[in-house]
């Protein structure tokens, strides 16, 4: 068990919590959420101790073993992925540490043996002989190859190396699993696997997400931080959704009923204050009135930004052909084998690969950003498209404001124009002024959707749109995309997102591809697509 007593957190004059108490208990998962900046990426720090808080205490059960996602990619680029996974269970490796140096003395003593022997004892007691192989076992399931398992952290590619510090989180069955954003760079399947993992999980599990299936498949309890306070609710994310706007809207009725008692009260009040053989009844509803009052009903600090995409330009029917596309990587690795397909006006597909690369060079073929190797790409005359790249770090790398970033690709000069798109995306009054350099990865996300919707284009193309957003931003997006009247081509690792938005499925592989006009749910569920994908997966 976890708990704060009259946890308070304070960064200079900005506070976060404030005597906030409260306790996770074992066999529980909790999900923390919030408005972005309200804290829940730091209460993991402070619950694990990477953060001392300004005031207030943390109590864990004694004896308890915690174990953190860490999101220091490069923190172990000097030891083999294998170690990097058991070091998850610091106890262990430094006894196996403590161990292996014993044995490799050149004048091993009796008092060296004696050592030995109770470091042994422990080392069988934590199921050491077996760390090696669960740590294999995690690292396969997670997508590392058991190539990589024995090489240096520092050869793996950034993907790799979020999987394998995921590993390390949990590795040795810890006591209590604090996630922060355990989602991200997993593809579907992983994610899935990882629901799993979670789900048979017997410990505590305190986890924040933006991914909303996720939080709704493996959450017993949601932790909702608002106000500098964290309130507790029983059940998934679906299920505090519901619940936290009927507890509103009771709050609502009963104000409504409490104003009407308040205002009979008054006129009986006005009518026979004066009248002598009234007077008593008339002081004891004076009375009563004093005992009310309405409930404050705060509305949340979350905000939604209003995204609405629209185009200006009628689309054809034919809206892009795809014929016999060929894509190597750098490495002269194929990616891509004689894709071919056709889209029409208003269909939205969702394109899916194991590989994420694969989508991601396929969409930038499509914008003519990198060659194809062989094939061709034809887009309808009247198509007009606008592209959302996963990697858009390239477009804020200069010194401009927000406002001046804005104007470049904007038709309309008006400062209220370009406020008034700004605004819609959260950005109001002095934020127009912010260097777009400094903004945060969300903050970057809800500019390139301005300029998105500033563009009116009859085709929407996006690859992994709802990294860095939070959960306000995915739901305001998400139906964004199922009213935009146009076409759609677009990658996620959104369950929901894909399930409610795409009419189309088109899933891709170096050995092939598969194209079915379906909703996910029956895609992932359709016989023939589970055969296709054991041809073009070779499993």
């Amino acid at each position: 068990m976890i708990s704060t007593e009259k946890l308070t957190v304070r960064f200079g004059s900005q506070t976060l919590f404030e005597n906030v108490s409260i306790k996770f208990t074992p066999g529980n998962c909790y999900g923390v959420i919030g408005a972005n900046g309200a804290g829940k990426s730091t209460l993991l720090k402070v619950l694990s101790g990477d953060i001392e808080p300004t005031s207030g205490e943390i109590h864990i059960s004694k004896g308890q073993r915690i174990a953190v996602l860490r999101q220091d990619h490069f923190a172990f680029d000097d030891y083999k992925v294998i170690d990097t996974v058991i070091m998850g269970h610091k106890r262990l490796y430094d006894i196996m540490r403590e161990r292996d140096t014993l044995y490799s003395k050149p004048d091993f003593n009796d008092e060296d043996g004696i050592k030995v022997a109770h470091l042994e004892e422990e080392f069988a007691e934590l199921d050491g002989w077996q760390a090696e192989a669960m740590a294999a076992s995690l690292l396969s399931d997670l997508g590392i190859a058991d190539e990589l398992h024995y090489e240096q952290m520092s050869e793996l590619s950034g993907n790799e190396k979020v999987r394998v510090l995921l590993a390390q989180a949990l590795f040795g069955n810890p006591d209590i699993l604090l996630l922060d954003e355990p989602t991200n760079h997993l593809d579907l399947n992983t994610i899935s696997w990882l629901e799993e993992f979670l789900i048979n999980f017997q410990n505590l599990v305190i986890v924040v997400s933006h991914d909303r299936k996720f939080l709704d498949n493996v959450c017993t309890h949601i932790a909702d931080i608002d106000y500098k306070n964290i309130q507790l609710y029983t059940g998934n994310y679906s299920f505090w959704s519901q619940a936290s706007q009927l507890i509103k809207k009771q709050k609502e009725e009963q104000n409504k009923k409490t104003e009407e008692k308040m205002e009979e009260l008054k006129a009986f009040i006005a009518r026979f204050s004066a009248n002598a053989s009234k007077a008593k009844q008339a002081t004891s509803r004076k009375n009563m009135l004093d005992k009310l009052s309405l409930e404050e009903i705060k509305p949340s600090s979350r905000q939604y930004p209003r995204i609405r995409f629209t185009y200006n330009k009628i689309p054809g029917k034919d809206v892009l052909q795809v014929k016999n596309l060929y894509k190597t990587n750098e490495d002269g690795e194929l990616l891509i084998k004689n894709l071919s397909f056709e889209v029409n006006q208003g269909e939205k597909v969702a394109f899916i690969a194991r590989d994420t690369s694969i989508i991601t060079n396929l969409f930038d073929i499509l914008e003519d950003r990198v060659k194809l190797d062989s094939g061709e790409v034809l887009w309808g005359v009247t198509a007009t498209h606008s592209y959302f790249p996963k990697d858009n770090n390239f477009y804020f790398e200069n010194n401009l404001t927000i406002m001046q970033w804005l104007a470049q690709y904007s038709p309309d000069q008006h400062v209220n124009f370009l406020r008034g798109y700004l605004g819609r995306m959260l950005f109001s009054g002095d934020d127009a002024d912010k260097k777009v350099n400094v903004l945060s990865g969300g903050e970057r996300v809800r500019c390139l959707f301005a300029k998105m919707m500033i563009a009116e284009a009859n085709v929407m193309i996006f690859d992994e749109p709802t990294n860095h957003l939070d959960l306000e931003s995915i739901t305001a997006l998400n139906n964004a995309m199922i009213d935009f009247p146009g076409t759609i081509l677009f990658t996620s690792q959104d369950y929901q997102l894909i399930q409610t938005v795409a009419d189309r499925i088109i899933e891709i592989s170096p050995k092939g591809y598969i194209n079915m006009r379906s909703k996910y749910d029956e895609y992932l569920k359709n016989p023939v697509v589970l055969k296709k994908r054991q041809e073009i997966y070779g499993v």
